[in-house]
């Protein structure tokens, strides 16, 4: 009883990361096994390659249904409001509980630093949230925006918390990853966008912004320099997008493909010296990759809020 209570927050993480892959790869196992009679066979190959791949796309696209195979599944509740269809789906719901997780864990640690004020550093999850946001502001922040950094902190840090919680429950056995949705990562980058191009007005003026698009030549060349800087404002957004979204399917496809290898092989040794190991060890690169891609997403924003607010750009533009 003593060790279990000297147990720390680490500990409980470590035992986590090593039993997780393993819940996973049963609940996906048990998952992909189809239900059939005794002594019922596949007819033909194609057929089983057809139900591997219906499953892995049901395990990476949305719906209004949460399964939990064997057990069951439950349907989501579908709501239609003036002839637009706002139900609550799998992805929906992952989002809101990724929402909830946020909301706990910082108002925890809100009111940890609210009850020791000054007199002693915290512990525990306070530290660790600590020296996130010191990460996020020094490192992130402050390094690619520099002044002014402070007022884009808290858009900044709830998106690297956000993606990362998102990033994670996608690895839970029965979750979902709410990034693998396209529509997600891309509401993710159209923040983004806004944010880069208020920051520039803001930092320029309108006559300052609009300077830019012709990237400081002569008046003969705009014609062909505007267009291109207009769509370079919107290939960041687009590579925002599809970084997050590729990144993050194509883990889950490999992880399934990889368990689904076994049944096609019809092979207990298969399974054991290929399917399992492999599966855990590209699961625990996943876990890396959820922190990760919250990163890059992250330094990427706050990199293209750096170069549009930034005056140097358009001063050498002005002098050239």
């Amino acid at each position: 009883m003593k060790r279990f209570r000297a147990l720390r927050t680490r500990d409980i993480v470590r035992i986590a990361v090593l039993i997780m892959p393993l819940l996973f790869g049963v609940g996906a196992l048990a998952y992909a096994a189809p239900a059939q009679e005794p002594g019922a066979a596949a007819a033909h190959g194609e057929e089983e390659h057809g139900s591997a791949g219906d499953v892995i796309m049901h395990h990476l696209l949305d719906s209004n249904v949460m399964a939990f195979e064997p057990f069951g599944e439950f349907e989501l509740p579908k709501i239609v409001v003036g002839g637009f269809d706002i139900s609550i789906t799998r992805h929906v719901l992952f989002m809101w509980i990724a929402a909830v997780i946020l909301l706990l864990v910082f108002g925890y640690v809100g009111s940890k630093y609210k009850s020791i004020g000054n007199r002693q550093a915290p512990g525990g999850l306070a530290n660790a949230m600590e020296a996130l946001v010191e990460f996020i502001r020094l490192d992130v922040a402050k390094s690619n925006i520099g002044e002014g950094y402070e007022k884009h902190m808290p858009y900044l840090l709830t998106v690297f918390v956000f993606i990362l919680v998102l990033n994670l429950l996608g690895l839970v056995p029965y979750g979902a990853t709410a990034t693998g949705n396209i529509n997600v990562t891309l509401t993710l980058s159209v923040f983004t966008f806004l944010i880069t191009q208020v920051s520039a007005i803001k930092a320029h003026g309108i006559k300052g912004y609009l300077a830019h698009l012709t990237a400081g030549t002569h008046w003969a060349l705009w014609i062909i320099m505007i267009p291109i800087e207009v769509i370079g404002l919107f290939t960041k957004p687009f590579a925002l997008t599809i970084r997050l979204f590729a990144n993050m399917t194509a883990g889950h496809i490999v992880i399934l493909s990889l368990i689904f290898i076994s049944f096609i092989m019809k092979s207990y040794l298969v399974a054991i010296f290929l399917s399992v190991p492999f599966s855990i060890f590209i699961y625990l690169l996943e876990i890396f990759i959820a922190f990760l891609q919250a990163f890059i997403f992250t330094m990427l924003s706050a990199l293209f809020i750096g170069l549009a607010s930034s005056h140097e750009s358009h001063e050498a533009e002005a002098a050239h």
